[in-house]
């Protein structure tokens, strides 16, 4: 048979789920199943077994599903309907017999007990078939106690099935039987009226009627412990807890034989059992009776009569259900359980309708954790420790395992049954709550049975495929032309963003992934790996069944992922799509709840991994939907930040959900692959008519709080670059960077606003970001520009091109800016100037040369500086070659460019260009401004009319230069330049210079020059005449005479070349005083002419001879204006008299000392006699 169509669990956050195991149980073969119910169940090795109240056994085979079909379900078919062996009491009906009351598997012995009625018989696994002869046991109220800390399904050395030791509770002992190829008795153990026994190696916790007792098995020692009710008389304080000795076993020994006949079989030729007082006898009798029962018998095959005999019958067996008991004492039924190796779980009540305790002890019957309390006192009770499901932490981190127990609690409508769940340990954790499980459709009145079973069963968990398998996320699937012509008519910006989007999506389709060919299929076959992977992740075992009426469940760990889900899906009303109505106190209770746990296996960090993006995911469409008065505050801000990045949630996911900034997506030709929890709560707030109507506007329609928020977050993602644990790293880091960039823009533009201005060039936390971004490069470098442009922001657009190296778009930037095009950042101050640096900073002349022209086009003092600079990086141009771009590309920067080669070089060669550059410029501004004429002539009258002394005329012209503000200052400084030139020791055409100027001006404007021209054509006189007529320079005038004239308006050197030739000789000097003083007696104003004339002859008068003076000066002049020169004449008179004597005097004493030594050297040589 097959079971019902696997239906959807309903939503819980328990620890426990029911899973389909078997719907329909066929509990009789005549389809009448009124009355049957399923007492016990057990599941070993694909085997089901089933044992019901109408004394059946059913047996179903497990099939599994088609390995093809990924939600198929196994299908259990009915293999054989047993009816086992049962020795009826005397007089009683067979509606008061319980049925099967007992299902021992043995996986290591391969045999099946089961207990019928008090009838033990004994079966080989798996088919069922009678062992041991047909051996049975009888008046058997118990029979288990197998050692739970021997593996199950372990064999022999030699590969047969090995023994297992059960014990088998009889009217007045306990027998210990080990059953293997031949059942055989360990021990007898004189401890009478036992229902119910759980062992731990040899120590056993076996409960009676009244009371729960450690059993030492080996040394036959028991520790009494407490009362199974506590209205009962416990024992005595004194033996609690102290190992006591057995009483010794009756005379009688062995198993006594109830006086009863046999259901449903031929009559017995020996009806009692006997066994050897030796240790190991057998003590089973096989039945006369047919060995093998018949197969699923048919439903006449139930009409035999059972035999009586004329013995009374004896009491059946205690807690079986009879009335033996005085009807107004209560008996509890005793539930032991063994959750750990060293402790036992015992139920102590009072009575079934009130509350009771699960007491834990250890092996010598100490308590050893707190106790656990239940409403009411269970009917059934298990406990579930260490899981083998992958999907749950180890014991220690899910408080060692649950209790779980069938009962009855009082609700608003009435009793009803379910199974109660509460953790082994009161510690802290999401577990430390109770729970209550039902199963779906079932009447609340029935009671439920629940059993650990021998054998455990692997099953594929939807509840984590469903969540955590990759799925396909594709954020403008839905209802894009919609939003691009909405978003277009709202935004510039974000129009360009969707027409950029469409433009690079077919670019980057082509150039992404290593630009390899995707396989045909490649989609479909990536789903299904990532389904199988989810898969894999998602088997889990089980051992514990739940059963109610004819229908049998699995009770299943809860997935960590669907419990926590089922959390946050509670803490949202309404759905995904009603952000605005979700409960952030109980979302943020589950990211607590998974940050106190670490991580153990593969799915567990998968899980935690989803519940934290998912958490993020449900606080952030609830912050963009918060309506006033339920803003987040800042610690939820900070959490949601926390989680986001926490998560590892790809950042294109969460920009999805932000209208504006969505548009900076980059899918990629594979596509964005996300949890499908995760996709399906994404896809469901895209779909919400209000993300529809918000994502018409562009990304200034965005808070503060939200873009601070997102710049935060993209900061933390764009420091994870290069890590290997991102995946499509390409795609997602176009997409954090763009994204960034447009938030941090965004962010600056509002700061710019509200300043009104006053911020620009200043900047703060954001722009200094925004220049770190920008600085250290961006993936999305296309889209970068054009946000850059879209904004404004021109200068950081130059930013970006100097973090790749791109010389040519700096300049071309910088030079926009300068040109007066818009920069609402206007950070680039003294843009020329920075041009200028930058120039010499970068190797490509071609880039000097055309940035150096445009520079000394706008400021040729500036740009010339680009063609002069020594330290820069790029190969130097030739003098040569920047004259002639100069003169052809920017003229007015020859000028300065020459001066730099000449006064700055001292390269000689290029003064005559530059003297005539100079005349250029003064001649032509003079030419063409009549004011600026009568300027010039204004400067002679006002230099003549100073009062002596006064300086020298070229320091006069210096003194009195424009300011730079003035538009004169350059024609200015060109003229003193001139002069400078003029006066200097280069060749130049003095008489093509005059001409220049005689031809354009009149030829007493510029006198400094008409002087220095006249001495350079050695007409002296002349320049003498203006330098004393026309301007008044006296002092200048007699300079002329000492230095030949030669440098009269300046030092007229050249830094670096050769110094001027030695002073003119003394006569030219005499000749040229002559020449002065001639002038200086002929000037007009009396004064001057006096004062002028004395003070030549007093400062070089040993130059004039005193008639020759005398002959000059009128005779009207007082003899004052001549007395300094006439008493330096006489003291020179004087002086060179005295020289005379002296001289005179010195030369005959020198012809004494001569005619001495000529005397001294003839006495030395003596006289000497010459032959004739």
């Amino acid at each position: 048979m097959s079971s019902a169509p696997q239906e959807p669990s309903r939503r819980v956050d328990g620890p426990f789920i029911l899973k389909p195991l078997l719907d329909e149980v066929p509990l009789s073969a005549d389809g009448s199943e009124s009355d049957v119910k399923i007492n016990c169940v057990d599941y070993y090795d694909n085997n089901l077994y089933v044992g019901t109240s109408a004394s059946e056994l059913l047996h179903f085979v497990k099939i599994p599903p088609d390995p093809s079909d990924r939600t198929g379900r196994p299908v259990y078919i009915l293999a054989s309907r047993l009816a086992p062996y049962y020795a009826e009491p005397s007089g009683a009906s067979s509606g008061s017999l319980p049925g099967v009351q007992q299902i021992l598997i043995l996986p290591r012995a391969g045999k099946a007990c089961i207990r019928c009625n008090w009838t033990v018989t004994f079966y080989s696994l798996p088919e069922l078939s009678p062992a041991y002869g047909n051996r049975k046991l009888r008046n058997c109220s118990w029979i288990g106690g197998v050692d739970l800390n021997e593996p199950f399904d372990s064999q022999a050395h030699d590969g047969r099935p090995a023994a297992q030791t059960v014990l088998v509770s009889l009217n007045r002992l306990i027998q210990a039987i080990r059953l293997g190829e031949e059942p055989r008795i360990v021990h007898d153990i004189p401890l009478p009226g036992s229902t119910l026994s759980v062992r731990r190696d040899a120590i056993a916790c076996v409960a009676d009627s009244k009371s729960y007792l450690l059993l030492d098995v080996e040394r036959q020692l028991r520790i009494p412990l407490m009362s199974i009710s506590s209205l009962d008389e416990s024992p005595p304080p004194d033996e609690i807890g102290h190992a006591q000795s057995l009483p010794a076993p009756s005379p009688t020994g062995g198993v006594t034989r109830s006086n009863s006949s046999a259901h449903n079989r031929p009559s017995m030729g020996a009806q009692s059992h006997s066994r050897s007082t030796s240790l190991g006898t057998s003590v089973f009798q096989p039945d006369s009776g047919p060995s093998t029962p018949s197969r699923s018998p048919p439903p006449g095959e139930d009409g035999a009569t059972p035999s009586s005999t004329n013995k009374p019958l004896p009491q059946p067996p205690s807690r079986t259900g009879t009335p033996s008991q005085p009807q107004r004492q209560v008996f509890l039924k005793p539930h032991i359980a063994s959750p750990t190796p060293e402790e036992f779980l015992v139920i102590r009540g009072t009575s079934p309708v009130e509350p009771c305790i699960g007491m834990f002890v250890n092996l010598d019957g100490d308590p050893t954790r707190a106790p656990v309390s239940f409403e009411r006192f269970p009917k059934e009770m298990v406990v579930d420790c260490a899981s083998s499901d992958p999907s749950q932490p180890t014991p220690q981190d899910d408080n060692d395992g649950f209790v779980l127990a069938s009962m009855a609690k009082e609700t608003e409508q009435g009793i009803r049954h379910g199974i109660d769940i509460q953790p082994l340990n009161a510690s802290d954790g999401p577990e430390n709550d109770r729970y209550w499980l039902e199963a779906e459709d079932v009447d609340g009145s029935v009671v439920y049975g629940i059993r650990s079973l021998t054998g455990s069963d692997s099953t594929e968990m939807e509840e984590i495929v469903s969540r955590l398998r990759q799925k396909k996320f594709t954020p403008f699937s839905i209802s894009a032309d919609t939003s691009t012509v909405s978003l277009k008519s709202a935004d510039s910006r974000t129009a360009l963003s969707i027409e950029r989007l469409s433009k690079e999506k077919e670019l980057f389709d082509s150039d992404s992934q290593d630009g390899e060919a995707l396989p045909e299929g490649w989609e479909a076959s990536r789903d299904t790996e990532a389904e199988e992977f989810t898969r894999r992740l998602a088997q889990t075992q089980t051992r514990l069944a739940v059963w109610v009426g004819n229908r049998i469940w699995w009770a299943m760990r809860n997935p960590l992922v669907a419990r926590y889900d089922s959390v946050l899906e509670a803490a949202c009303p309404a759905g995904y799509v009603g952000s605005q109505k979700i409960d952030r106190r109980a979302v943020v209770s589950v990211l607590g709840a998974i940050r106190r746990r670490e991580p153990q296996t593969e799915l567990e960090f998968l899980t935690f991994s989803y519940l934290k993006q998912k958490v993020g995911l449900l606080l952030l469409t609830s912050l963009l939907s918060s309506p006033a008065g339920q803003e987040f505050s800042d610690g939820e801000i900070g959490v949601l930040e926390e989680v986001l990045v926490e998560s590892s949630l790809d950042p294109r996911v969460v920009l999805s959900l932000i209208p504006g900034v969505r548009n900076e997506i980059i899918q990629g030709r594979r596509g964005i692959w996300i949890s499908s929890g995760i996709k399906r709560t994404a896809d469901a707030f895209i779909r919400s008519s209000e993300f529809e109507e918000s994502s018409r506007h562009g990304v200034g329609s965005l808070s503060p709080r939200i873009l601070h928020l997102l710049r935060r977050f993209l900061i933390k993602w764009r420091g994870m670059k290069g890590l290997p644990s991102v995946s499509e790293e390409v795609e997602v880091y176009r997409t954090v960077d763009a994204a960034l960039l447009l938030v941090l823009l965004e962010l600056d533009r509002s700061t710019l606003q509200t300043a009104g201005g006053r911020a620009a060039g200043a900047g703060g936390a954001v722009r200094k970001e925004l220049n770190e971004v920008v600085d250290k490069g961006v993936d999305c470098f296309e889209r970068a520009v054009g946000l850059l442009e879209t904004y404004h922001r021109l200068f950081i657009l130059s930013r970006l091109y100097q973090s790749r190296k791109m010389a040519g778009d700096v300049l071309a930037t910088w030079r926009r800016i300068v040109e007066g095009e818009r920069d609402d950042g206007q950070e680039l101050r003294d843009g020329e100037l920075r041009v200028r640096e930058y120039l010499s900073r970068i190797r490509s002349q071609p880039l000097v040369q055309e940035y150096g022209v445009w520079l000394a086009r706008r400021n040729p003092k500036l740009g010339v500086q680009v063609f002069t600079e020594d330290n820069g990086r790029a190969p130097r141009f030739e003098p040569e070659h920047v004259v002639d771009i100069l003169r052809e590309d920017a003229p007015d920067a020859v000028k300065y460019y020459l001066e730099h080669l000449v006064f700055g070089k001292g390269s000689t060669g290029y003064v005559r260009d530059l003297i005539w550059y100079y005349l250029d410029v003064v001649v032509g501004d003079l030419e063409s401004s009549a004011d600026r004429r009568s300027a010039v002539m204004a400067t002679y009258d006002a230099y003549r009319a100073l009062d002596s002394p006064k300086p020298a005329y070229r320091h006069f012209l210096a003194d009195n230069a424009p300011t730079p503000a003035e538009d004169a200052g350059d024609v200015h400084h060109s003229r003193l330049r001139l002069l400078q030139l003029l006066s200097g020791p280069h060749p130049y055409d003095a008489a093509a210079i005059r001409a220049r100027i005689a031809a354009a001006l009149p030829a007493d404007l510029l006198v400094p020059e008409a002087i220095i021209l006249s001495g350079r054509e050695r007409n002296h006189e002349d320049a003498l005449r203006l330098l004393v007529h026309r301007l008044g320079d006296y002092d200048t005038a007699v300079s002329y005479c000492l230095g030949g004239g030669k440098g009269i308006m300046g030092s007229g050197r050249v830094p670096g070349s050769e110094p001027a030739s030695s002073p003119p000789p003394a006569d030219q000097q005499q000749r040229l005083l002559y020449a002065v003083l001639n002038e200086f007696l002929r000037i007009e104003d009396v004064s001057d002419r006096v004062e002028q004339t004395g003070a030549l002859l007093d400062r070089f008068g040993r130059w004039f001879e005193v008639d020759h003076v005398l002959g000059l000066i009128p005779d009207s002049w007082s003899v004052d204006v001549v007395s300094g020169f006439l008493v330096g004449a006489l003291r020179r008179l004087v002086v060179e008299q005295n020289e005379a004597v002296v001289r005179r005097a010195l030369n005959g004493a020198q012809n004494l000392r001569v005619s001495h030594d000529v005397i001294s050297k003839i006495d030395e040589l003596g006289s000497s006699v010459e032959a004739g």
